[in-house]
């Protein structure tokens, strides 16, 4: 297998592992018990970039518990959840382009048409950039079974 062929291979056996703990939450990516690893998803619009959210400013939903780096954060992503929450439940883009499940880390995103994307590595991202309307379309055909499997 070429080398970028393991990496991925191991990506979405890692994302697979997480897969049964997603289907429980409402398909949310969590790390540590925290959507999207605690990562703020209102600050990357915001401010254009990863943030870390506090404790002092969290709430639940779709039974993952987010977490904001301000009460106004929190306040505008409970008003309005969908603009705000990252697409595929903040699982990886590019493997749900490909029908798998894979973690995510809170640096490698891109907001498309106001929609979040993160994906597994700055690497994958870079990779699903190369066609991002393909990818997207892809991965939203993919989606709603990814977990069914």
């Amino acid at each position: 297998m070429k080398r970028t062929g393991w990496w991925m291979a191991v990506a979405l056996v890692f994302g697979l592992a997480w897969s049964m703990g997603a289907a429980a939450e409402g398909r949310i990516f969590t790390r540590d018990g925290l959507a999207i690893g605690g990562t703020d998803p209102v600050a990357y619009f915001t401010q254009g970039e990863p943030v870390q959210g506090s404790p002092d400013y969290q709430l639940e939903w779709r039974n993952a518990t987010w977490q904001f780096a301000s009460a106004d954060h929190r306040d505008r992503f409970q008003a309005d959840p969908e603009a705000y929450a990252p697409q595929y439940g903040g699982w990886c883009a590019w493997a749900a382009a490909r029908g798998e499940a894979a973690s995510t880390i809170p640096e490698a995103w891109k907001i498309v048409d106001d929609k979040l994307y993160l994906n597994f590595s700055r690497w994958y991202q870079w990779r699903w950039e190369t066609n991002i309307p393909a990818n997207i379309e892809a991965a939203d055909e993919h989606w709603p079974d990814i977990f069914e499997r």
